[in-house]
């Protein structure tokens, strides 16, 4: 009985004086690390699982020192291996608490909350799904490393490696699709095609990526709906990634209007709307003559904005405030459907009016920059070197 009674003091002892360790270490490391970022983590987030830890093993040491009077029986055996499992665990525990750490102090060097967040965006997405898979494999081999404990599974051991060319191909054949996607999310992670926060259009839906993990996308789609997706779409479909280089982007609002239609006012109209609204980022305003045919005309106003969210409501701004201008001050321009009754050979009066004063063309030269997509600004400059190959060299 006086046996068993020094074996719980020693490991009440043990465990005490492994406590008083861990807070005298966590006291040092919170006092002399203020100013790292690093070490102000590590006291805030490793302290609990160190504590855990150093705890389980100091027990662990001194039950197996303190129990020898009874080896060989079967209840030492079953606790010194309960107390390895629990090492086995709380080392896995704090291990993963210290490459958290590592990574969330690596992630607070880089900000999301800046106009210019893409390369932030980038790390902060490699960073995550590495998380994702360090904290998997972490796991996994913990449950291996405590599962060999076991002599049963050591002994199985060797049969199961005798057929691991069958169950692998087995194996490989059901988990296709799986490990299909968790390739396809560290290739998303490492090829820069999408990172959290882009702005994307998948499947017909606007929205950005939420979240992105080693199996599945969420992308929150403007209407505050969720779209799942595997990872292998993202790999194997194109879709649209309208903030992978910048988040300025160019949008249009079209309008069917008749021939009447006074384009050139209608282009200043369009002017003196975008510069009086904070949305445009004052990039582009253009106002285009896209298509003539079937008895209408068709415009095409092209604007910018810093951002989609802004490029949104900036166009909806556009289609609404035309529209009204067309109805109230010019409402010959709106759509009509013409209907000539008269001489075929068009020589009444009223089919044909001469014109009183001839109206001077503009030459190509003299489009005014509000009408050009491509030059007539540095913008547009720059899009139409873009766009265009580098000249052929001449003889």
């Amino acid at each position: 009985m006086q046996n068993y009674l020094e074996t719980a003091v020693a490991a009440l002892v043990a465990a005490a004086v492994a406590l008083v360790l861990v807070e005298l270490v966590h006291r040092l490391t919170r006092r002399f690390g203020r100013r790292s970022l690093l070490m102000t983590e590590l006291t805030e987030h490793a302290h609990r699982p160190f504590q855990v830890a150093g705890t389980v093993l100091a027990v662990q040491f001194a039950v197996r020192f303190s129990t020898g009077y009874a080896v060989g029986e079967g209840w030492r055996r079953l606790l010194l291996h309960l107390l390895i499992l629990g090492v086995i665990a709380t080392t896995a525990w704090l291990v993963a608490s210290l490459l958290i750490v590592v990574e969330d102090t690596a992630l607070a060097r880089f900000r999301v909350d800046v106009p210019d967040n893409r390369h932030a965006r980038r790390v902060r997405t490699q960073v995550v799904m590495l998380r994702r898979l360090t904290i998997a494999v972490i796991v996994i081999l913990t449950v291996g490393v405590m599962l060999m404990t076991f002599p049963s599974v050591r002994g199985i051991g060797a049969g199961v490696l005798t057929s691991a060319g069958v169950v692998g191909v087995v194996a490989a054949l059901a988990a296709q699709s799986l490990l299909g996607n968790v390739f396809a999310g560290l290739q998303l992670a490492f090829s820069d095609a999408v990172r959290l926060d882009d702005v994307v259009v998948v499947e017909g839906e606007w929205g950005r990526i939420e979240e992105l993990t080693l199996s599945y996308v969420v992308v929150q789609i403007w209407d505050d709906r969720r779209l799942i997706l595997p990872t292998s779409y993202f790999t194997s479909k194109p879709f649209q990634n309208w903030t992978r280089t910048e988040a300025a982007v160019l949008g249009t609002a079209e309008f069917d209007v008749d021939w009447a239609v006074p384009v050139q006012a209608m282009r200043e109209e369009l002017r003196r709307l975008v510069e009086g609204t904070e949305l445009w980022d004052g990039r582009v305003c253009v106002l285009q003559v896209t298509d003539a045919t079937g008895g209408t005309v068709k415009l095409r106003a092209l604007v910018s904005a810093a951002d989609a969210g802004s490029l949104w409501d900036l166009r909806c701004l556009v289609r609404e405030h035309l529209v009204a201008w067309i109805r109230d001050t010019r409402p010959t321009a709106m759509p009509r459907v013409r209907t000539e009754l008269g001489d075929a050979s068009s020589d009444l009066p009223w089919q044909w009016v001469q014109p009183r004063r001839p109206t001077r063309r503009r030459s190509d030269t003299e489009a005014p920059d509000d009408a050009r997509v491509f030059g007539g600004s540095d913008d547009g400059d720059a899009r139409s070197e873009a766009f265009v190959g580098p000249e052929e060299s001449r003889p």
